[in-house]
């Protein structure tokens, strides 16, 4: 099949996945009712209401402009909501485009895949696990560790703001407070005084409340990558002493044309399965987070 042809049908299953999304996510959004405005106040939504009375035309260009004073209005919760539906729908659709950078800058995903990547690496199995696996695999953990902070998101912000208890400027401001309260304690001190003195703040009393988020956000991701390395590198540390003694064992044999990589996987996979390494691995990077 010509490579233009793979390409084409490629991006048509693409816009299909899209669009099916788009049609799940808004099939289980709140339901909207659709009716005519009551221009008039009256109460009467179902019949026409009109810019001027009939007959009340006073020159012969009134005539030609439609005196139809109908317009159709979107309600959110029968009117109760403080954004109309039509806002919500923008606000999902951003908000889903805004999910992969999120999951990077602000969740515990960046630690997990970074230390799942390294498990791979030290056991030499190039692609097995592969990626998607992976990938999947952190994404179901990242969900369960940010569950809690994702609740309180739910309850103190986005609810009271469907409920139209609260502005969206104060639903912004209690729904950042529990990602704030996750990531402070993830973040080195050190990362968070130097970044406060990259944008300027001279004076830093300690307190987390006081850090600006555009300086906490970069602050966590460096300490998480730094704590991801250093998990890694005690995870290289069993599966290079099997390296060492099995290119030693292979060199005092006389064996110089033999990689040692060859020979050792099968000892690592060993070791790995006989120490159930996966739970091992899992179980305590989940308890890093706490």
């Amino acid at each position: 099949m010509p490579q233009k042809k793979k390409t084409a049908i490629l991006k048509n299953v693409i816009r299909t996945l899209c669009l099916l999304l788009i049609v799940g996510i808004m099939s289980f959004m709140m339901p909207l009712s659709a009716h005519a405005t009551d221009t008039d106040n009256d109460g009467d939504t179902d019949e026409r209401t009109y810019d001027q009375e009939p007959g009340s035309a006073q020159q012969a260009s009134d005539i030609n402009s439609p005196n139809i004073g109908n317009t159709v209005t979107i309600a959110l919760n029968d009117g109760n909501g403080s954004v109309n539906g039509a806002l919500q729908i923008v606000f999902i659709l951003a908000g889903i485009s805004l999910i992969p950078f999120l999951l990077l800058t602000v969740t515990s995903f960046t630690r997990i895949i970074i230390v799942l990547h390294f498990t791979r690496q030290a056991l030499n199995t190039q692609t097995a696990p592969p990626n998607q696996v992976l990938i999947g695999l952190a994404v179901f953990l990242t969900i369960y560790i940010m569950a809690p902070t994702f609740t309180a998101i739910y309850d103190n912000a986005i609810e009271p703001l469907n409920n139209g208890e609260i502005e969206v400027s104060e639903a912004l401001e209690k729904g950042v407070q529990p990602l704030r309260q996750y990531m402070y304690p993830q973040t080195q001190v050190n990362d968070v005084s130097v970044f406060m003195e990259i944008a300027g703040y001279t004076e830093w009393d300690g307190e987390p409340d006081s850090v600006p988020l555009q300086v906490l956000i970069p602050a966590y991701v460096m300490s998480e990558m730094r704590t991801a390395f250093i998990i890694g590198f005690l995870i290289y540390i069993p599966f290079l002493i099997i390296d060492m003694v099995v290119a030693s064992v292979l060199m005092s044999m006389g064996m110089m044309m033999l990689p040692p990589t060859t020979i050792s996987m099968p000892f690592k996979i060993l070791l790995f399965v006989l120490a159930d390494g996966w739970n091992l691995i899992i179980v305590n990077l989940v308890r890093s987070f706490y």
